[in-house]
């Protein structure tokens, strides 16, 4: 079994992990675009043009499945990687968990980049699972970049910011880019407030890993003995497990020393 995974950058291995703990024997490619990245302030073409590229150079590795691990490519590019790799592989794309946020109590944030907030695209999932719930859209300008470049100064900055523009009731945050998944807990921390219910946090990345599964008829066995290979393409060159800080996370360590052990 192979799965391949596509983002700009460092946000696809959350969803790497979440395959790797599903799935150990399961062979990844983990594509991603570092001369191109950021994609967010690309023009909607211009995400197109990158995420088909980065998809391509996935492709010639005859995955079973892609998974765009990409809350910004699946906005803007899934309808043309579906109608370039579809039928012969499955494309999965990556969709803010507003529908189970929205299903618990109490108001729910959604934290996003600034293209995906207040878009039509996201507005239109907030209608449709959302409706009569009390949403916030919450930008995060530059989470994402810190994120990417394990930046502390700088993603304890954004993450206050984004904080100080949710409202203190809030109960459930959806992360609504798959880089944020990588600081979960920091987000947790900075939203919860003393004295009230855990806060609720809704990452997309255990979600995407099982529907890829189930689109190509597997299922999870995380007691596999065998380990999967691991490849990585950066702007279609082949690397090392070395993205940009991806080994500053648990999620890129657990990659590393999976690989290491195949």
């Amino acid at each position: 079994m192979k799965i391949a995974l596509m983002d700009s950058g460092i946000g696809l291995i959350a969803a790497a992990a979440a395959v790797r703990r599903l799935r150990p024997d399961a062979e990844l490619i983990l594509s991603s675009d570092p001369d191109g990245m950021p994609w967010g302030p690309r023009s909607p073409q211009g995400i197109v043009e990158r995420a088909l590229a980065v998809a391509d150079a996935a492709a010639q590795h005859r995955p079973d499945a892609l998974i765009v691990a990409c809350n910004t490519a699946t906005v803007h590019a899934l309808p043309a990687l579906r109608a370039r790799l579809e039928p012969g592989i499955p494309v999965i794309g990556t969709v803010p968990a507003i529908k189970p946020a929205a299903a618990g109590s109490g108001p729910v944030a959604i934290w996003a980049t600034p293209a995906t907030t207040g878009s039509p695209y996201q507005r239109g999932l907030i209608q449709e699972f959302a409706d009569g719930v009390e949403v916030t859209e919450v930008p995060c300008p530059g989470l994402a970049d810190a994120v990417e470049h394990a930046d502390e100064d700088a993603i304890d900055r954004t993450i206050a910011a984004a904080a100080a523009l949710t409202p203190r009731d809030v109960r459930a945050v959806v992360l609504g880019c798959t880089h944020y998944e990588l600081v979960a807990e920091r987000i947790r921390a900075a939203v919860q407030q003393p004295g009230t219910p855990p806060l609720v946090l809704h990452g997309s990345a255990g979600a995407v890993a099982a529907q890829a599964l189930r689109r190509i008829g597997s299922g999870p066995d995380a007691d596999a003995r065998t380990q999967g290979a691991l490849t990585v393409l950066l702007s279609g060159r082949p690397s090392a497990l070395q993205l940009p800080a991806a080994l500053a996370y648990a999620e890129g360590r657990l990659l590393q020393a999976v690989s290491h052990a195949g």
